[in-house]
């Protein structure tokens, strides 16, 4: 049985601590009601945040597939074939190793086919296309494989060496074609896009910028040809040889041409007016000719002049510290016909001071054949002026004779 508990003080005490628990109940229940009391609303509130879709992933395309998809289709791989016949040794010939090798040796010319693969690009819809003349140089039989997998046969208009650009038409209309941009605005540090079929692999893109404009052919280490290159970054390989190289925009501002093997990221492409017009004239008749003099020649230099002074025993005495210095005129030539001869400085041609050979050759690039050429010059401390009249460049000799 249990004792109450008679002591008024401490039932006031313990009505007090009731009294307190109650109320702390109630604060923390009040608390508690408000938090939970709210909790459906929140929810109503993050609901539109929680179920809101995920928005749709960043498109794949740029730039760069816009410009493949719109240029791919006229971009081409051309096959090229040729006959080449080699004859059979003299040495083979002899009897003794008739005796000794008997039918194993050929007594006749042998033949055999070779094959090589480049790029190309479709500028008429009625099938004619650009290309490098050393991908068709002597083809038997040259094939046009377009990007849809139809198969035609091309055949060449013509072939120009000296620029190393060609033309083939393929009978077919309603081609996809490019667009042509102008190479006499580049800048380096602009986009450059290469499509074409290196090394076998078709419809191969690779991108990089223009390093640079107006590499002279001695600098790309070809100096049979007469071209100005643009250089890029932009992978180039064999088989993108008359590929395109394109603009931002998609336009064709050049056409792939050389690399040199010994460098990486080097790549040269022929300016695309310079194709351009090279292509037309080939259409039209089929060839072209350039202007030449017939000189080997040199930019003059204070150190090229030292050495030839003192290397000369007297013979020849330069006197300049800058010019064209020539140091060979060919037999027969425009130059020797004019009067020019080795040892003379070349100092200004047309009316322009002329201080380089690059500069020279690009005066004789830009007249005619036939063309009156004057020509201002010192010799033996003396200013001469003559006037040479070009001859036609002959395509078997070296481009470094201008």
């Amino acid at each position: 049985m249990l004792k109450q508990d008679t002591n008024p003080k401490a039932k006031n005490w313990r009505r007090t601590i009731t009294s307190l628990s109650l109320i702390a109940i109630g604060a923390t229940a009040g608390v508690s009601g408000t938090y939970f009391a709210q909790k459906p609303e929140n929810q109503a509130q993050l609901a539109p945040a929680i179920a809101a879709p995920i928005p749709d992933a960043p498109t794949r395309n740029n730039f760069i597939t816009d410009v493949v998809e719109k240029v791919g289709p006229a971009v081409v791989r051309i096959d090229a074939s040729r006959t080449v016949t080699a004859e059979v040794p003299e040495i083979l010939q002899d009897p003794f190793f008739r005796e000794f090798f008997g039918d194993r040796i050929p007594t006749s010319p042998q033949q055999r086919v070779e094959e090589g693969t480049g790029s190309g690009f479709i500028i008429s819809s009625d099938g004619q296309i650009l290309t490098n003349a050393h991908v068709v140089a002597g083809a038997d039989r040259v094939s046009v494989v377009l990007k849809d997998g139809r198969t035609l046969q091309g055949k060449v208009m013509g072939t120009d060496p000296v620029t190393d650009v060609a033309v083939i038409k393929v009978e077919a209309n309603n081609l996809p074609t490019v667009s042509l941009g102008n190479s006499e605005d580049l800048k380096p540090g602009e986009w450059a896009i290469a499509i074409g079929n290196p090394l076998g692999l078709d419809n191969t893109v690779t991108t990089g910028i223009i390093s640079g404009t107006g590499r002279t052919s001695s600098q790309v280490g070809i100096p049979d040809k007469r071209v100005n290159f643009i250089q890029t970054d932009a992978a180039i390989n064999p088989g993108n040889s008359g590929g395109p190289l394109l603009n931002a925009n998609g336009q064709v501002i050049g056409m792939n041409t050389a690399i040199i093997r010994r460098a990486q990221g080097l790549g040269f492409a022929i300016p695309i007016n310079t194709a351009k017009n090279i292509a037309d004239r080939l259409v039209k008749t089929g060839k072209v000719e350039h202007a030449y003099l017939g000189i080997q020649m040199a930019t003059l230099t204070p150190e090229i002049k030292r050495q030839i002074n003192s290397s000369s025993n007297g013979r020849l005495k330069i006197d300049e510290d800058k010019g064209v210095l020539i140091l060979r005129v060919l037999p027969n030539s425009p130059a020797a016909k004019g009067g020019l001869k080795s040892g003379d400085t070349i100092i200004e041609v047309n009316g322009q001071p002329t201080t380089t050979a690059d500069r020279l050759q690009q005066s004789v690039n830009d007249v005619e054949v036939g063309a009156n050429l004057p020509i201002k010059l010192r010799r033996q401390g003396q200013t001469l002026e003559v006037n040479v009249r070009t001859g036609a460049f002959p395509v078997a000799r070296s481009a470094n004779r201008s």
